[in-house]
């Protein structure tokens, strides 16, 4: 895990992930959250959204979820109101966005564009500034930022569902091999299983030494 000054102004870095028990972040057909999300697990994440993190994306994860937080402002956009609540209250919540491709001024509220390497960005955020710093989406951001060793907590909600055959975007490919340490598990709905974690990236595998 990375550090920071003792005596200066520190972040703490959450990974943030949806995934489905045999480990991916969507399936092609399915909708989102896989159709499971329930009225417990949507209030939690409005209550999250107000807790003043700094949310952490690239840009198809920036294009995907501004999409989605401008539809759910429009009437008759299909969300439920606690889904529209959970998408449309993400607009006021400060994001900073990884990408060479968009063009600074963002349109989506409060969104800051970083150009450079994210994971050289994401130290100095770590040391500069205070609060969380958590991921939205965005697999191989949070995959560079665990690697580098940056991660402070890993957090999961499990979706009760294997999608085998129509599973996409496969969460731990190219993961280094890392310990988890439970420090936090919370059921939403009957079905939903919140893990959170601090991590420590291994350098060989546990009595075997180095690989």
């Amino acid at each position: 895990m990375g550090e920071t000054p003792a005596d200066g102004p520190s972040a703490d870095l959450m990974v943030d992930l949806i995934i489905s028990l045999d480990g991916y972040a969507s399936a092609r057909g399915w909708p989102g959250w896989w159709g499971l999300e329930g009225p417990e697990y949507l209030a939690w994440l409005q209550q999250e959204g107000k807790k003043g993190y700094t949310l952490l994306l690239g840009a198809n994860t920036y294009r995907l979820m501004s999409r989605m937080s401008e539809e759910a402002e429009a009437q008759g956009s299909g969300f439920s109101e606690d889904e529209g609540a959970a998408l449309t209250g993400l607009a006021a919540v400060p994001k900073v966005v990884f990408s060479s491709t968009l063009q600074a001024p963002l349109s989506w509220p409060n969104s800051e564009l970083v150009t450079g390497d994210a994971v050289h960005a994401v130290a100095g955020m770590k040391r500069t500034r205070t609060g969380t710093l958590s991921t939205l989406g965005s697999l191989s951001l949070c995959r560079s930022l665990l690697t580098a060793g940056l991660v402070d907590r890993f957090r999961l909600v499990v979706f009760p569902v294997i999608t085998g055959r129509t599973g996409q975007e496969r969460i731990y490919d190219g993961y280094p091999d890392v310990a988890l340490e439970m420090v936090e598990s919370k059921t939403f709905d009957g079905r939903l299983q919140l893990l959170e974690y601090v991590p420590t990236v291994l350098k060989g595998v546990p009595g075997a030494g180095p690989l």
